[in-house]
């Protein structure tokens, strides 16, 4: 049985409000160590973003 477009757009609703409450929770997180240790913060933000930048770049693939 094939899952119809309801169904799926119903999902995506849900992960939206998901991430949503998370990025909220990711952002007291930023604050918080920015507050008490900026700098090691700093380091651990930078290896995020480049690890962002390497998924952007796979993702990037996958749609040309």
């Amino acid at each position: 049985m094939t899952k119809d477009y309801d169904y799926y757009m119903g999902l995506i609703d849900e992960i939206e409000k998901i991430r949503g409450r998370n990025n909220r929770n990711w952002m007291d997180l930023l604050r918080l160590a920015f507050k008490h240790a900026p700098q090691e913060a700093a380091a651990i933000v930078a290896e995020i973003y480049s690890h962002d930048q390497d998924i952007s770049e796979l993702a990037k693939k996958l749609s040309e």
